[in-house]
């Protein structure tokens, strides 16, 4: 087979060329209209456009080139319409981690991208869920909630600062059979939403290293106080997963079946446990295969834990923005600190950079870093080859981008977006909270915990 050479693509023009652009091809000069419109501007005149204003921007926060249907399209709530699929049902297991993604990451192949983006969605609808109060919406209408999910802190605060047990989470299975012809299997996804509470970010504080039973495999106190201490008259979360796992395997017994736990943040840390877990119920009865799709997790455990974890077949696929914060703690600080040695982060990492983006700034701060659609926006223009190039066909929509990261995003585009009246104030968006992630950062800065 003969390799072809990389070749990088042309540089695109500036911002303001790139408007002028758009400001011609809107309004075109009278002697420069065609006698016969074209087809596809001809609904251009209906839109009422107004012209756009063309200002110099920062030179750090130049874009690049769209055309004017790639813009509407990204500034346009396209969830409606995603990207058709294809059938994977004769590669899924590679796809699910079989050969630990070998040939799959750079550059990253087109139906792990949408596996990544699509469970990457389930993880929206948990947190939707959580800050809404509502059963979760899930964005895949081929699947259907079977158990929620509900996480409880063992620390002990009054009962006006926070309740000890929240929603964290749901377990779906694919039951369209059309889908699961498509995948070639049928699916258990396990979507696991981040901190949230202010419990939740007193649990992430507690670095100290645990042992799990009597091996040498350690994790963090508060993961594995969130995932194991049952609430008021509720099971642990633990044993909700196992329970309905196993419940889910007898009832499909006779079917092709993959286990998918998915989780952002700290839910990414909780999912790592509940496949190590679920890897462990593997040895002890039959088990379908066990992957792990997290996006800007922490370190969960010791060098023992992650070697447990592989041992056991757990394949685990990390999305790491190369500017997350969260994704370098907890981590040594020296030997005189001994409780805090050996932190070791679980299987293979696909690695994105916020910086790489030409619609967020190159400074954007933490909270974007960490966020959970700015993951699924690089993810989706993830190129390949050095330097992690943007794709210029790139489609997911940035709305959701916009409502949670405006100060993020380049000017030029929120400009633009307000130009083509395609701007929403208000979508359905996923709080974070920055002031908890600053509190987080200024915490572990002062104890000197990041690289």
């Amino acid at each position: 087979m003969t390799l072809q050479p990389l070749i990088s693509p042309p540089a695109p023009p500036d911002a303001r060329t790139h408007l002028s652009n758009l400001d011609r091809l809107l309004h075109p000069h009278p002697e420069l209209q065609p006698s016969q419109p074209n087809p596809r501007l001809r609904l251009l005149p209906s839109l009422r456009l107004p012209p756009l204003q063309i200002s110099q921007p920062n030179a750090d926060e130049n874009g690049s080139t769209r055309s004017l249907s790639h813009l509407r399209h990204l500034l346009s709530d396209s969830s409606t319409n995603p990207s058709p699929r294809t059938n994977i049902a004769p590669r899924w297991r590679d796809l699910h981690g079989s050969s630990d993604w070998s040939c799959l990451v750079d550059p990253l192949d087109t139906d792990l991208r949408r596996e990544l983006l699509r469970y990457g969605d389930f993880i929206h609808s948990a947190y939707h869920a959580f800050f809404h109060s509502t059963t979760p919406h899930l964005p895949d209408r081929s699947y259907r909630i079977t158990r929620h999910l509900f996480a409880t802190s063992s620390i002990k605060l009054p009962s006006w600062v926070s309740p000890s047990t929240t929603s964290i989470g749901f377990i779906a299975v694919c039951h369209n059979d059309r889908e699961i012809r498509r995948m070639g299997r049928r699916d258990i996804v396990i979507a696991l939403r981040g901190t949230s509470t202010i419990l939740e970010w007193a649990e992430n504080l507690r670095f100290n290293l645990v042992p799990l039973d009597a091996g040498q495999a350690k994790v963090e106190c508060g993961f594995r106080s969130l995932y194991t201490t049952p609430g008021e008259n509720m099971p642990s979360l633990s044993s909700v997963i196992i329970e309905e796992i196993s419940r889910l395997v007898e009832l499909y017994k006779n079917e092709e079946l993959s286990i998918t736990v998915t989780g952002h943040s700290l839910g990414a840390a909780l999912a790592i446990l509940a496949a190590d877990e679920l890897g462990s119920c593997a040895q002890k009865t039959s088990m379908p295969p066990t992957a792990v799709f997290s996006f800007g997790g922490p370190r969960v455990g010791n060098r023992a834990f992650a070697e447990r974890v592989e041992k056991k077949g757990i394949k685990v696929l990390r999305v790491v923005n190369a500017h997350d914060l969260v994704t370098k703690v907890p981590t040594s600080i020296g030997d005189g600190w001994r409780w805090w040695d050996g932190y070791e982060h679980v299987g293979k990492e696909l690695r994105v950079d916020s910086k790489v983006s030409p619609f967020l700034k190159p400074d954007a701060n933490a909270a974007c870093c960490h966020d959970l659609e700015a993951y699924l926006h690089l993810v989706d223009g993830l190129g390949g080859g050095v330097g992690c190039h943007f794709r210029p066909n790139a489609k997911r929509s940035l709305v959701r981008l916009m409502s949670q990261q405006r100060g993020n995003v380049k000017r030029v585009y929120v400009s633009e977006a307000r130009a083509l009246g395609l701007d929403r104030e208000t979508v359905v968006s996923i709080p974070f909270r920055a002031s908890s992630l600053r509190l987080f950062i200024q915490t572990e800065t002062d104890v000197e915990l990041f690289n």
